[in-house]
């Protein structure tokens, strides 16, 4: 069947994911080809002490991401796309978004980008004998209770970003098994009865209106289709008005989720690395941890097999900045260098230096860096003073620098647990560049790296195979 065919006869697959700077959607055929695809640009804003979106970001976001895919499909195949047969949302893991019984915001969205959640996590680390992150929804909630915040009363529902859109489009409160173990920590694919059980025991002396169990979304496999497009939710999607209700709408699921589904790594002794705004590897095994560590996330696969993930809150912001002032200079000595063309020279120049980086050293923290201890982000570079000050050197000292933090947890991984990396599959903008950043990463690692031709479709690539696999 030809793309136009699938498109004509509702055969195609629709993946949306809302990253941290970029909203994208792709549409694959029904061989899982990627066809068409849209997008929409957004950054994060600091606001009170928080890395937050508004709603009103959120539902624009998705909804002109949405609308540049259409155009994209009629540009493309000069037709109208009116029907898929199945939908996913995606988002980046872990935050805080939590309503009211209204589902009215009872406060702007905390993301997994704050590093505000310490004294929570470390208190439910301890509790659970079980590594709780600062960026988990659980150690969110904890804190605003710690806290005293006046909201907390109030909650009725928690979700992430992708359960809150996903409710938007079927209105119902549920995600995957993935997105789920990046809120609390699960059992046999369910939340952890007597973790719940401690959760509610910890703060039973603030007589809070709900138990944890009663507000935590549902957890869905990712076999399971019921939920379908509703009417309000097709007319939320497409302004226009031309996308037809009762569409299947897949579990949603986390950015690691679908990493792992993009990469084909969802068995256990594969393993994948995601690089974007934030970095994290993941390694799915049949093995457990003989002891808690902080640098270490405990999730579980789409298919609900056991995964460790290593996550690094700073990767290409710091990073992309450079090479926005480099693009400005060039600009200002008269060339339109097209932004491609400034990524590649600068990648490919920056690996003729030397691999100590002569001297330079980045530290690219412009939020906070859980795994070293580092509260607030100040990015800067400096230097020994006999270091050569090259623009390759800086260069590959950024580079370097996107990856530094994945490292120390691999190398736990290794040296205190004996599980080796193997061979990691790469996706996400760092590594558009063909073999620069691969390189940087397999020699920060030492494990063989490779990256497929489909590295840049990143996320929502792997959402609409999610999709796609449901029905």
């Amino acid at each position: 069947m030809s793309c136009l065919e699938t498109i004509k006869n509702g055969k195609a697959h629709l993946g949306i994911e809302l990253g941290s700077t970029r909203i994208k959607a792709c549409l694959i055929s029904d061989t899982l080809e990627p066809i068409a695809s849209g997008g929409f640009s957004w950054e994060n804003k600091l606001e009170r002490g928080y890395w937050t979106y508004s709603l009103e970001e959120i539902h624009r976001g998705v909804r002109e991401c949405y609308a540049s895919l259409a155009d994209d499909v009629r540009e493309k195949y000069g037709v109208t796309l009116t029907r898929v047969a199945s939908v996913g949302i995606s988002g980046m893991m872990h935050g805080y978004l939590v309503f009211d019984e209204n589902w009215s915001l009872l406060t702007p969205f905390r993301t997994w980008r704050n590093t505000v959640t310490a004294e929570a996590s470390r208190l439910l680390t301890e509790t659970f004998n079980f590594h709780v992150p600062q960026r988990w929804s659980a150690s969110h909630l904890a804190q605003a209770i710690i806290n005293g915040e006046e909201h907390v009363g109030r909650i009725r529902y928690l979700t992430t970003v992708a359960g809150y859109v996903h409710y938007l489009l079927t209105g119902r409160h549920e995600v995957g098994v993935c997105e789920a173990s990046g809120m609390f920590p699960l059992k046999n694919g369910e939340y952890d009865a007597e973790r719940l059980e401690k959760f509610d025991s910890l703060f039973a002396d603030k007589k809070l209106p709900f138990t944890l169990s009663k507000i935590l979304p549902k957890i869905r496999s990712a076999s399971d289709c019921t939920a379908v497009l509703t009417e309000e939710g097709a007319s939320f999607l497409d302004l226009t008005g031309v996308l037809e209700s009762g569409i299947p709408v897949c579990a949603p699921e986390g950015d690691a989720g679908t990493g792992m589904v993009a990469t084909n790594s969802v068995s256990a002794g594969t393993g994948n690395v995601s690089a974007g705004t934030s970095v994290f590897t993941t390694i799915v095994t049949d093995k457990t941890l003989t002891d808690v560590y902080y640098e270490i996330d405990c999730l579980n696969s789409p298919d609900g097999s056991p995964a460790f993930l290593i996550h690094g809150n700073n990767c290409c912001t710091e990073l992309d900045s450079w090479v926005g002032m480099f693009s400005e200079f060039a600009a200002l000595m008269g060339y339109d260098a097209d932004i491609s063309d400034v990524y590649s020279r600068l990648y490919e120049n920056a690996m003729t230096a030397a691999p100590d980086c002569e001297g330079v050293v980045a530290f690219n923290y412009l939020s906070g860096e859980h795994i070293t201890g580092i509260e607030t982000g100040r990015p800067m570079y400096f230097r020994v003073p006999d270091g050569k000050m090259t623009l390759a050197a800086f260069m590959r000292a950024q580079l370097s620098s996107s990856v530094a933090v994945m490292k120390l947890g691999v190398d736990l991984l290794r040296e205190k647990e004996g599980i080796e990396p193997g061979t990691l599959t790469a996706h996400g903008g760092l590594f558009k560049v063909k073999g620069v950043a691969q390189t940087i990463l397999a020699d920060a690692l030492n494990a063989t790296v490779s990256v497929s031709k489909t590295a840049g479709e990143g996320g929502a690539w792997g959402m609409a195979l999610l999709a796609a696999y449901s029905v």
